[in-house]
């Protein structure tokens, strides 16, 4: 990079930037998320304008620096803040796509919640609100008074609990490698193919009007030599009907806390909400298919496996073959544990160099031989998953929704509310042999 004018940092700097700007305006226009893949773009034009940036900083006085920049103005897009009115925007002003409410802010800007609140202006309840819960059981209580509870969101700012959420969190990627799909009942019957074969050859034509004639084998007509009979390709599918599911789980909150609006969404959103999608993944690659339990990955029939091979990135390879030649597919996606993903990182060349940075670089690999890595606690270590995930899809039969009762139990004498949340989904794997299972261990 040494030897750079001023000038050509600054268009390098404006060229990365927009660069990202292109792919954030292009999920802005279509009301999306960003895929893997563009995370993974965003990341390197960002990283990329980051040091462009400091490059700048190094040839300018502060003064100067400043001018500079503001010259630059949304061309360059680095720290993402949420403004007051709800617009996600760098430090520039430049706005990205801006992501729905949540469900914990659609809930508690719900009529029910607001009315509930309005019989609580202090925090005291003077009649039963009910939304009807059949689960039973004890579990873990959060109370407004206890300051190992509740009574830790109590705060006189009134902002309940904003940090540290994520620290019960892993990161959740898999949803957005496989098609997304909806569904209006408890079913879905699809169609699984699990093999193909093409029989497609150039074909002379015909010199005879003459059909089969002498039987063949098992009776089967010899077709004649001079007929032009066209070569015939086979395709077998399989007719499998995927259960839509219930994933479900619930927390005890007491009315004092719950007149905390910002500890009810930080609840739902944070811990209820975030739930349901760990264990939603969880299923779509481990689900062994009984009971309650979505068909997963891992326990389909027809999915390809690839042994170990000479090293990491010798046997991913081959697994990337395996799908191409076999599967007929191109591979979106490599599912890896983190004790993997760490193994990778750390691997070095004859010559005691980190393939992927290194301590100095910017983080973990984010691809390898092409295909973004996923980094999942849902694939066991020493096991990773490569495959065209486009051929698996996830039918939401309900988004998730939460309901909120105080008829549960002896709930209502003792002041306590159960806030309940779940959803209803479906999952199903279009093309197993799309899908290679690889053994990491050497």
């Amino acid at each position: 990079m040494a030897g750079k004018t001023l000038q050509e940092w600054i268009d390098e700097a404006k060229s990365w930037a927009l660069k990202a700007r292109a792919i954030a305006e292009k999920c802005e226009q279509e009301d999306r998320d960003f895929t893997a893949e563009e995370a993974v773009q965003l990341r390197e034009h960002m990283g990329k304008a980051t040091a462009a940036k400091a490059e700048i900083e190094k040839l300018k006085g502060n003064d100067e620096l400043r001018k500079t920049l503001a010259e630059l103005g949304d061309d360059i897009a680095l720290d993402v803040k949420t403004d007051d009115d709800g617009k996600r925007r760098t430090a520039s002003g430049f706005e990205l796509p801006n992501r729905k409410k949540s469900i914990g802010q659609q809930f508690v800007e719900s009529a029910e919640y607001k009315a509930l609140m309005g019989q609580a202006p202090s925090g005291r309840f003077g009649a039963k609100q009910r939304v009807q819960s059949g689960l039973a059981g004890f579990k873990a209580l959060v109370t407004g008074a206890s300051d190992t509870s509740g009574g830790a969101f109590v705060v006189p700012d009134q902002i309940g609990l904003q940090v540290g959420a994520e620290a019960f969190q892993r990161p959740l990627r898999l949803r957005q490698l496989v098609t997304p799909g909806t569904t209006g009942s408890d079913s879905v019957e699809y169609v699984r193919m699990t093999s193909y074969t093409n029989n497609a050859a150039p074909t002379a034509e015909a010199t005879s009007s003459a059909g089969p004639t002498a039987p063949g084998g098992a009776g089967a007509l010899v077709p004649n030599a001079g007929g032009g009979y066209k070569p015939e390709s086979a395709l077998a599918a399989v007719k499998v009907t995927a259960p839509v599911r219930t994933i479900a789980h619930w927390m005890p909150i007491t009315k004092r806390a719950i007149s905390d609006a910002a500890q009810v969404v930080t609840l739902i959103d944070a811990f209820l909400r975030y739930g349901l999608e760990e264990e939603l993944e969880d299923q779509m690659v481990q689900g062994d298919g009984t009971g309650e339990n979505f068909e997963g990955i891992s326990n389909v029939s027809g999915v390809q496996a690839q042994a170990f091979d000479t090293n990491v990135f010798t046997t991913l390879r081959k697994a990337k073959t395996k799908v191409r030649t076999i599967g007929r597919s191109v591979p979106n996606g490599v599912l890896l544990n983190p004790a993997d993903l760490e193994l990778i990182d750390l691997l070095q060349d004859n010559e005691n160099r980190y393939y992927f940075g290194g301590p100095a670089g910017v983080g973990s690999a984010q691809s390898v031989w092409g295909m973004p890595i996923v980094e999942t606690e849902s694939v066991p270590a020493g096991t990773a998953y490569v495959g065209d995930f486009r051929k698996a899809i996830l039918w939401d039969r309900e988004q998730a929704t939460i309901q909120m009762t105080d008829s549960h139990l002896d709930f209502f004498v003792r002041n306590l509310v159960v806030i309940l949340a779940e959803m209803r989904a479906a999952f199903g794997v279009l093309q197993p042999n799309a899908f290679v299972e690889v053994d990491l261990a050497a």
